[in-house]
């Protein structure tokens, strides 16, 4: 077992996790399984409709940490407002809707997510090289929302939970507490309870687990997460002005070793 880090970072995110296609599109505080695993699946060419090929995904353990949680923005959308009926949003049965049709979309503004993903070597191989040369670009949970580079910082470690506690650069976040002792808490999200935190974890349930990206046939299951909050080493948190330069030399330091 291998595995890569992540960082999904970009102006704006959005996780939808219980809203498809409806006025109120919403999204969760952290990615999720469904938008990752669906953004390996695009880098990789595999279309919606092949749920077949979700199997090869289902091995994968993902770990989150949450350097910066990010602002909740919601946006007044519209969509084919003014126009003859025939050029309108269509509809699932072939015609058109014949209005506007009206949304609510919800944004995580300025968040910053480090993804550890752990699975099979010839899985996590084949994943990272679809990253590096991706059949449809990935983006973070909208096709609006572009990540900031780097995004794939690692492409092979044994022990992620090493490389997000110790050696990760952290971004900064103005609603984090100073410093105490040499660390600073940050919060984790595990698919299998960790035995790090001193405080215990919290078990949240999210519905998240994909079984078909199918246009009209979605279908998830739910899973289990614990969280807690780990203290990182307070030199791990970088200034404004030098972090890209060290998620840079963090991302190349790999190739050279």
């Amino acid at each position: 077992m291998s595995g890569l880090v992540l960082r999904l970072a970009g102006p704006l995110q959005s996780w939808g996790e219980r809203s498809a296609f409806t006025p109120e599109r919403d999204t969760a505080p952290f990615p999720t399984r469904s938008a990752l695993t669906g953004m390996f699946a695009a880098a990789e060419g595999i279309p919606r409709h092949d749920s077949t090929a979700l199997e090869g995904y289902t091995a994968l353990e993902f770990t989150v940490r949450v350097d910066r949680p990010g602002v909740r923005l919601v946006d007044y959308h519209t969509v084919g407002g003014g126009q003859p009926k025939d050029k309108t949003a269509a509809t699932s049965g072939g015609s058109n809707k014949g209005a506007a049709v009206i949304t609510r979309r919800h944004y995580l503004a300025d968040a910053v997510f480090v993804i550890a993903v752990t699975g099979p070597d010839d899985a996590i191989a084949r994943i990272a090289d679809a990253l590096n040369h991706p059949h449809w670009s990935p983006y973070l949970g909208r096709r609006s929302c572009v990540p900031d580079e780097p995004l794939l910082l690692r492409t092979h470690t044994s022990d992620l939970a090493g490389e997000l506690l110790h050696h990760v650069p952290l971004a900064p976040d103005p609603a984090r507490p100073a410093p105490q002792d040499g660390t600073v808490p940050v919060t984790f999200l595990w698919e299998r309870p960790p035995a790090l935190s001193a405080d215990g974890a919290d078990t949240i349930t999210v519905h998240d687990m994909p079984r078909s990206f199918a246009p009209h046939g979605r279908s998830h299951d739910r899973r289990r997460l614990y969280r807690t909050v780990e203290q990182l080493p307070a030199q791990l948190a970088a200034n404004p002005p030098t972090l890209h330069q060290q998620l840079i030399d963090y991302a190349t330091k790999e190739a050279a070793v």
